[in-house]
């Protein structure tokens, strides 16, 4: 089943390209103070080490501005394939600054007021001559007063304040421009993106969009709000970059955040195992199982197993996947190749064996690495 992107230009970010048909791109933020230049660079490759492309560092005024040089010098020496953004809010001057400096620069427009004004037309020519990129970051908390008046704090609010910015950039032809809409509340997130999606396909308007849901939590809560908002908008098409926002280790991020995208059929660098839930006709004890076949071959990426307890719940159900390891009688397995048999009553002790033979036999098995 082919997966609906909606069309969207591409926007270079240093060496990353956002949007157009390139993958959706995961990103993270560092939460080191950026002034502990050592911290943040380690971080980064921490970050680089788990698969992102695309850090973001808060950069809150002239000092941090300072540091950025320093950190933005060593990443490009030591991983010249990781982007680096600066984070900017309520100092202009501190964004103009870094165009250049960094790949992208993020502004919030509750800090700027007029768009039309001197200071975000001085970024966007800045930025227009230096080949950066500059994120349009809305946030729900933090409108203008000028547009609270008007719209209130509202997803209506937040879009006009995107096409105010936007409609500046059309105009001085500055087209590296990725939007976002951020906010706590998933419900107010999903309907602020849609709408925005709306209103600049009105103006034919094809920026790319960064997804998330901001101040998501930690743990379970973290993960369940930033899945829900993001799958929701990346099931309609809508997303081209993604960052899942935990209170924790920024490095956690990137495997909730391939996670959603493996679930909504975007990427497929990871594993991906279904399994029924299991009832009265599981013919084998389901869930060490599950456990076992994945630590065996959970290193595989690209691959989907699926892991049934009886044939109800088997051919049919996991149609999509690449392989099957389906209860067949007690104690006994059967093995699918996609929706055909390969090997039927398998004794129990000898299928996970059997699976992994037949994954080398068709030439996905590989070695764990070390």
């Amino acid at each position: 089943m082919s997966v609906f992107r909606r069309p969207t230009i591409e926007v270079p970010v240093g060496p990353v390209v956002i949007g157009g048909s390139g993958a959706v791109v995961v990103q993270s933020m560092c939460d080191t103070d950026t002034n502990d230049i050592g911290a943040s660079v380690a971080q980064i490759g921490r970050l680089r080490g788990v698969g992102c492309r695309m850090v973001r560092l808060t950069t809150q005024g002239p000092r941090e501005a300072e540091s950025m040089r320093e950190i933005v010098r060593r990443v490009r020496e030591a991983w010249p394939d990781v982007a680096l953004v600066a984070d900017v809010h309520f100092q202009p001057a501190v964004a103009l600054s870094l165009a250049g400096v960094v790949d992208k620069v993020r502004i919030n427009p509750g800090n700027y007021g007029d768009p039309a004004g001197g200071e975000f037309t001085a970024l966007v020519d800045r930025c227009r001559e230096t080949g950066t990129a500059i994120r349009i970051g809305v946030n729900h908390g933090s409108l203008s007063k000028r547009i609270m008046e008007q719209w209130g704090d509202t997803p209506a609010g937040m879009v006009a304040s995107a096409m105010e910015f936007l409609s500046v950039c059309r105009e001085r032809e500055f087209d590296r421009v990725v939007v976002s809409m951020k906010a706590s509340g998933v419900r107010v997130m999903v309907e602020a993106y849609r709408e925005l999606v709306r209103a600049m396909d009105a103006e034919d308007m094809h920026y790319p969009l960064h997804l998330g849901v901001t101040e998501a939590g930690s743990g379970l809560d973290g993960r369940v709000r930033s899945a829900v908002g993001i799958g929701a908008l990346l099931a309609d098409g809508i997303g081209d970059t993604i960052r899942v926002s935990l209170t924790e280790p920024p490095e956690n991020e990137i495997e909730v955040a391939r996670a959603i995208l493996q679930a909504c059929g975007l990427d497929r660098s990871r594993t991906e195992f279904i399994a029924c839930p299991g009832c009265g006709r599981t013919l084998f004890e389901l869930s060490p199982v599950l456990e076992r076949i994945k630590a065996a071959v959970g290193h595989l990426p690209g691959v989907k197993i699926a892991v049934m307890g009886c044939i109800v719940n088997g051919p049919g159900e996991m149609a999509d996947a690449d392989y099957g390891y389906v209860g067949a009688g007690p104690g006994r397995i059967t093995l699918y190749r996609g929706r055909d048999v390969v090997r039927r009553d398998i004794p129990q002790d000898e299928a996970l064996e059997a699976l992994v033979e037949l994954l080398w036999a068709d030439g996905v098995w590989t070695e764990r690495a070390e």
